[in-house]
């Protein structure tokens, strides 16, 4: 009984004599704490004094059965872009168009704008399957074309948009919003840039959305329309691997499909995933429409960009139990851990193209990054392994 008590207070007095040097220990020696919580540094950023534009451009718009037409204006106009007409062949559509921009003149014809010699480029966000039938008419007006993603859904259709672009060399510039239209993917790119992580090894990215399927047109359930899980929104997560990972070249090592909770649409898919490489990274892509009722936005999407030197996040429309708003980047590196709120952020690609249209130039995005990052969500689309659900 002695015994066991002298070894009690023998042990009792090693782990407060531990416990007691632990506090005048330096913190490396234990990792800097395992459950350290100091906020990394926050960086807001600032709007930029930028002067106008330098060029301008007549442009018009064929096509606005998807609202990101209005983004893709918007960009237009924000570089220096003046908007003439629009048509749509479905004159329902119009009234909401017409409110954004109420001085647009409402063309009687779709050969109206394209016989418009004054115009330089004709955006759309038509039905996906109709995008790419226009771009073709687009260019050989000889006009520059702009479009909502997906720009292209089949592969007949994509060797006829190459051979077409080729001959006439004018821009089929496809619409991949969620790096173009979003400030922290922005800034993610002049991060990889400056070397702040590094070399890009790896990026997964992750594009949930929401469905409400009564809100949408009855051509959104039909692959053979909208291009299929893959070749459509895919196709943003595609653009984004092939940017930040300055890779020229890429494959798609798998891919598969499923539609899990809409059995009214049978040809229909809710969910999918794809794994692409090029000879010098890899990537994961994981997108579905189950975003929940409960969150405040469309979807929470994120993008991871593994680096030799350190690591970017994005969460690009929502940071849950978290900070409000949107365009949320995260950075650690060998230095530091700092956190960027990039909402005021400058998003160039409206500019980059206007000078583009004018110059001849590839600032904005090359053709063939744009039609890369297409070929790999068309043949992801194309080998899709059908999960059995």
């Amino acid at each position: 009984m002695e015994s066991n008590r002298r070894n009690f207070f023998r042990q009792s007095f090693v782990s407060a004599s531990g416990i007691a040097a632990a506090t005048i220990l330096p913190a490396e020696l234990f990792g800097q704490g395992l459950y350290n919580t100091n906020r990394p540094e926050e960086i807001i950023l600032q709007p930029e004094k930028r002067s106008a534009p330098k060029e301008s451009i007549r442009f018009s718009v064929i096509g606005i059965n998807h609202n990101h037409i209005l983004g893709m204006v918007d960009s237009l106009i924000a570089g220096g872009g003046q908007l003439v007409a629009v048509y749509s062949k479905e004159p329902e559509l119009l009234p909401d168009f017409t409110k954004h921009y109420p001085n647009i003149k409402v063309a009687k014809s779709e050969a109206e704008i394209l016989e418009d010699n004054s115009i330089q480029l004709v955006a759309s966000a038509s039905v996906p399957v109709d995008r790419a039938p226009l771009g073709i008419r687009v260019m050989q007006s000889g006009k520059d074309f702009m479009t909502d993603k997906p720009g292209i859904v089949t592969f007949d259709q994509f060797k006829e948009v190459k051979k077409v672009q080729k001959k006439t060399n004018r821009i089929y510039s496809i619409v991949y919003s969620e790096r173009l239209g979003n400030p922290a993917s922005v800034k993610a790119g002049e991060l990889i840039l400056s070397g702040a992580i590094g070399k890009v090894v790896q990026t997964i990215g992750i594009g949930p959305h929401r469905m409400r399927p009564k809100t949408r047109p009855d051509w959104f359930f039909y692959p053979e329309k909208a291009g299929g899980i893959l070749c459509d929104i895919g196709s943003h997560q595609c653009d984004q691997f092939l940017f930040y990972t300055n890779s020229k070249q890429a494959e798609v090592s798998f891919s598969q499909v499923g539609n899990f909770n809409n059995p009214k649409y049978p040809q229909y898919s809710d969910f999918g995933d794809m794994s692409v490489r090029s000879p010098n990274a890899t990537g994961y892509i994981r997108i579905d429409w189950f975003t929940p009722e409960g969150l405040d936005t469309w979807g929470d999407g994120r993008t991871f960009i593994l680096g030799t030197e350190g690591y970017i996040e994005m969460r690009k429309y929502i940071d849950i139990a978290g900070r409000k708003g949107g365009n949320h980047l995260f950075l650690v590196n060998q230095k530091e851990t700092k956190y960027y709120d990039c909402t005021q952020g400058y998003m160039p690609y409206g500019e980059q193209l206007v000078s583009d249209v004018v110059n001849r130039t590839e600032t904005a995005m090359t053709q063939d990054h744009c039609f890369l990052a297409t070929e790999l969500a068309l043949t992801a689309q194309k080998i899709a392994y059908k999960l059995n659900v």
